[in-house]
C-alpha cells in the first residue's frame, strides 16, 4: 500500500501491551496487589488494533508486560501469528527509578522468559514503563545488555515531569555499555519546534494534537531529516469505554482526553505511513545486531 505522506521510508510502529489499570499515572489510585480485581480488558482492544494492522497490512512491535503475557498467552500468540515482532516491556510496570538493580534484573529476566517461551525465539527488544530510563536509571541498560536484549526503545529525548533525557540523540544510536559492548538505542521521536524538541511520537500526544499536526511533524521527519520514526500507542488508548479511575486531575486529563477520536486516527496514521517491526528497521539502518531472530 501506497502513502500519499511518503512512500520510501518505513517508520517503526510499537504498541506498549498494558492495561488501562496498569498505567504509571494511577500508580497512587491502584495498588500493583489490586490489579487482579480489575476488569481485564487488553485482549479486546489490542485486538482491535490488530485487525487495523491487519486491514492496512502494517507490521509492527508489541511491548508486551510480562504480567499480562502470563494471564494472556494466547493474546502473545496472536501478536506472532500475525507476522509482529513480540517484545519486552517489563513485568509489572513499575518505574525504573524507583526500584533497584537487583529488582529490576529479576523481574525483566522474569518477563523475557515469559514470553520467549510463548514465542519459542529470543526476544530482543525493551521499553521501559513510562520511558523510565532516564540519567538517574541509566545502569538499567547494562542490565538489558547482560539480559541479551539487542536494542532499546525507552529514551525520550524531552523535558517532562516523569521522564526524558534532554540531550540524548534523537535517531538510533549505539549505547556503549560499562562493560565495552553496546546495545542500540531508538530514541522516541520528537521534532524541533521554534526551538524546543516536541515530542509527536504517540501515545498523548497523538491524541492531544490535531491530527493534521501530528501527520505533518512525523512527515517532516521522513522529509527533511530522511530518517525513520517511532509511533507508539496503547491498547487502552482505543477504548472510550473503559472505566474511569478515580486519579488526580492532570493523570485524569492525560489519560482521557480524545478516546473516542484515536482509534480513526490510528487507522488514518497507518494509511498515510509505512511502518514495520522496530527489528526491520533498525536492522535497514545497518545495526546488524539487530533483527536475527526475526528471520
Amino acid at each position: 500500500m501506497k502513502s500519499p505522506v511518503d512512500t520510501k521510508i518505513a517508520n517503526a510502529m510499537t504498541i506498549d501491551v498494558e492495561d488501562y489499570f496498569q498505567v504509571s499515572a494511577f500508580a497512587k489510585s491502584i495498588d500493583y496487589a489490586q490489579w487482579d480485581g480489575y476488569e481485564s480488558r487488553v485482549v479486546k482492544n489490542t485486538h482491535t488494533i490488530l485487525r487495523a494492522m491487519s486491514e492496512t497490512q502494517r507490521l509492527g512491535t508489541f511491548f508486551v508486560l510480562g504480567w499480562v503475557a502470563e494471564r494472556e498467552p494466547q493474546l502473545v500468540k496472536d501478536i506472532l501469528s500475525e507476522g509482529h515482532e513480540v517484545a519486552c516491556h517489563g513485568y509489572s510496570h513499575q518505574l525504573i527509578y524507583n526500584q533497584t538493580p537487583e529488582v529490576f534484573y529479576e523481574e525483566t529476566k522474569r518477563a523475557k522468559e515469559i514470553l520467549e517461551d510463548l514465542i519459542q525465539k529470543p526476544v530482543e527488544g525493551y521499553r521501559a514503563a513510562s520511558y523510565s530510563i532516564t540519567k538517574r536509571s541509566m545502569w538499567a541498560m547494562d542490565i538489558l545488555g547482560d539480559l541479551g536484549f539487542t536494542y532499546d526503545s525507552s529514551i525520550f529525548p524531552v523535558y517532562h515531569d516523569r521522564y526524558g533525557v534532554p540531550d540524548a540523540p534523537k535517531h538510533p544510536y549505539r549505547h556503549t555499555l560499562s562493560n565495552g559492548s553496546s546495545i542500540v538505542e531508538f530514541p522516541i521521536s520528537t521534532k524541533k519546534l521554534l526551538g524546543y524538541q516536541l515530542p509527536v511520537a504517540g501515545g498523548g500526544y497523538f491524541r492531544v494534537y490535531p491530527y493534521r499536526f501530528s501527520r505533518q511533524m512525523l512527515g517532516s521527519i521522513n522529509r527533511s531529516e530522511s530518517k525513520p520514526f517511532v509511533f507508539y500507542l496503547h491498547p487502552w488508548e482505543v477504548d472510550p469505554g473503559q472505566p474511569r479511575i478515580d486519579a488526580g486531575l492532570l493523570s485524569r486529563t492525560r489519560h482521557y482526553m480524545n478516546l473516542s477520536r484515536c482509534e480513526a486516527r490510528f487507522r488514518s496514521l497507518l494509511q498515510d505511513f509505512e511502518f514495520t517491526t522496530m527489528a526491520k528497521v533498525l536492522a535497514g539502518l545497518g545495526f546488524s545486531s539487530v533483527g536475527k531472530s526475526a528471520e
